[in-house]
C-alpha cells in the first residue's frame, strides 16, 4: 500500500513504529473510546487505489472536461470580465520573492514588494483623481462596505443611500456590513438605466452620511456624478464612487468631479476571471481622510544616507494599534494581486490603457447598434462603457443554452434582481472580435426563425 501513496508514503515499518510510540498493539485500539455502534465495520464505498500513472491519466481525462475562455467566447461580465492580460504579469507574479511573501512586516527586507505596492497606490491615485490610496483590500465590494463605514464614522450620521445601479452583490455586502455597525441603508431607484435623481433628492436628509454610486453602473451606463455630487453636498453628505478602473482611463476622474471616496475592484486590470476570484479592492481618498483609511499605506522615505526607501507609513488596523482606536477590523489585503494590477498598468502604460478602454467602448457600441438594427431592443439610454442591457423575445436561459451549444457564454440574466423578464446584461471587452459578435447575433436570429 505504501507504494501507492505518493503524498503519504507511510510504510508498514512506519506504522509499527507509530503504534509502538503510542503503546498500542493495533490500529483498532486507537478507536476503543468510540462506541462500537458508531464504528464503520466495512470498507468505505470508494474506488480502489490507483497507481500514480493510472491516477494521473484519470485526473487528466476529468480535467479536460473543464472549459474556459480559451475554449468558449465570453459575453458574460457583471463584475468579472474577460480582458487581455500580458504574459509579463504571470512571469513577475511567479517570482518566488513575490508569491511566497505573506506581508511586508520587515520593511527593510521587503523593498521590492513595498515599491511595487507604492507604484500600485500611485497609479490608482492617477486614475481616480484622489490624493491617497491604500495598498489593496480583499475585493471591490469589501472596499465599498469599508467606505460606507468610514463615512458613517466621519460624519457621525447613521444613514447611507446606495443606488440600485450598484452591483446587487455589492448591495448585499453593504447590508451585511451595516448590520454590524448599526446604520441604515436606503436604496435609490433607477430611472431607466441610471439613478433617479428626483428619488435621490427625496431620500437624502440630515442623517445621510453618504451616497454610493457605481460608475459605470451595473447596467454599464455612465452616471451624472456632477449632479449627484451637488445633491449630496447640499445635505453635507459624502459621495462614494464605486468605479471600474479601466473605464477611468477615458472617463473624467471621479476625484475631479467631487468624489470624497473612490473604491472599486482591479479585476479588469490584469486579473484572470478564475471562477470569480481572487479579486483586488482599491480604496482612495482625499488628503483629509488619509488617517481614516482601512488597511495599509506604503510610503516613500529617505534613509540616513539619503537613499530612497519604502516603508509602511500607516497601518490603522486592529493588529497594529489598540482595537478600539482601529479604523477597521479589515486585515485581508491582496498584495500579490495588487502587484498583478501594477504590472499590468506598467506594461500597457497610459496610452495602452486608453486604447484598451476605447476598444471596449467601440466594440460594445458596435454590438448594441447591430442588435438594434436586427430588431432587438437595447435598453440603455445613457452612454455606456462595455456593458449594456438587451431585451430578447425569449427566455435568457433558453438563449444562453443556444449560445453554449455554439461555444459561447451568454450574458447575465437580470430578472431576479431587477424584475426585468427576458433582459440580458451583455459584456463586450477588447477581446471580442467582429466575427464573434456577429456569430452571437446570428444565434439570436436563428432562434426567431
Amino acid at each position: 500500500m505504501g507504494n501507492h501513496f505518493r503524498y503519504l508514503p507511510d510504510t508498514a515499518k512506519d506504522r509499527e513504529e507509530m503504534l509502538a510510540t503510542l503503546e498500542v498493539s493495533s490500529l483498532s485500539e486507537l478507536f476503543t473510546d468510540i462506541p462500537d455502534k458508531l464504528q464503520l465495520k466495512e470498507p468505505l464505498a470508494i474506488p480502489a487505489a490507483l497507481h500514480e500513472f493510472a491516477l494521473e491519466k484519470k485526473i487528466r481525462r476529468m480535467a479536460n472536461k473543464n472549459k474556459d475562455s480559451k475554449d468558449y467566447v465570453f459575453f458574460l461580465g457583471a463584475g468579472t470580465y474577460d480582458h487581455y492580460i500580458p504574459s509579463t504579469v504571470d512571469h513577475v507574479l511567479s517570482r518566488s520573492e513575490f508569491y511566497t511573501a505573506y506581508t511586508p512586516y520587515q520593511a527593510e527586507a521587503s523593498q521590492g514588494e513595498l515599491q511595487a505596492l507604492f507604484e500600485f497606490q500611485t497609479m490608482i491615485c492617477e486614475l481616480t483623481g484622489m490624493d491617497a490610496a491604500n495598498s489593496s483590500l480583499y475585493d471591490g465590494f469589501t472596499a465599498m462596505g469599508e467606505a460606507a463605514t468610514l463615512a458613517v464614522r466621519s460624519t457621525k450620521r447613521n444613514k447611507v443611500i446606495v443606488s440600485k445601479g450598484v452591483h446587487p452583490q455589492g448591495r448585499e455586502v453593504l447590508k451585511t456590513v451595516s448590520t454590524g455597525f448599526n446604520y441604515q441603508v436606503a436604496e435609490a431607484k433607477l430611472k431607466g438605466d441610471t439613478t433617479d435623481l428626483i428619488e435621490l433628492k427625496n431620500l437624502i436628509d440630515q442623517e445621510t452620511a453618504a451616497v454610493i454610486i457605481q460608475h459605470p453602473n451595473f447596467f454599464g451606463s455612465i452616471e451624472d456624478l456632477t449632479e449627484i455630487k451637488a445633491i449630496a453636498e447640499s445635505n453635507h453628505a459624502l459621495l462614494i464612487v464605486v468605479a471600474n478602473p479601466l473605464a477611468l482611463a477615458l472617463l473624467e476622474a471621479p476625484g475631479n468631479l467631487g468624489a470624497d471616496i473612490v473604491v472599486g475592484d482591479t479585476q479588469p486590470l490584469g486579473l484572470s476571471m478564475s471562477y470569480g476570484g481572487p479579486h483586488c479592492g482599491y480604496f482612495a481618498v482625499k488628503k483629509k481622510d488619509i488617517r481614516k483609511l482601512p488597511g495599509r499605506i506604503v510610503g516613500q522615505s529617505l534613509d540616513k544616507e539619503g537613499k530612497r526607501g519604502f516603508v509602511l507609513t500607516l497601518q490603522t488596523r486592529e493588529q497594529h494599534i489598540k482595537r478600539e482606536k482601529a479604523t477597521s477590523n479589515m486585515s485581508s489585503n491582496q498584495a500579490l494581486i495588487a502587484l498583478a494590477s501594477a504590472v499590468f498598468m506598467s506594461a500597457l502604460g497610459k496610452e495602452g490603457l486608453r486604447r484598451m478602454a476605447q476598444l471596449n467602448i467601440e466594440k460594445a457600441d458596435y454590438m448594441a447598434n447591430i442588435l438594434n438594427e436586427k430588431g432587438f431592443s437595447v435598453n440603455n439610454q445613457a452612454p455606456f462603457f462595455n456593458e449594456f442591457v438587451v431585451e430578447l423575445p425569449f427566455s435568457i436561459q433558453q438563449t444562453n443554452k443556444a449560445l453554449m451549444n455554439q461555444k459561447m457564454i451568454g450574458g447575465y440574466n437580470i430578472e431576479k434582481e431587477y424584475g426585468l423578464k427576458n433582459h440580458m446584461l451583455v459584456a463586450v471587452t477588447e477581446q471580442r472580435t467582429k466575427e464573434e459578435i456577429d456569430a452571437f447575433i446570428a444565434v439570436l436570429e436563428g432562434m426567431i426563425k
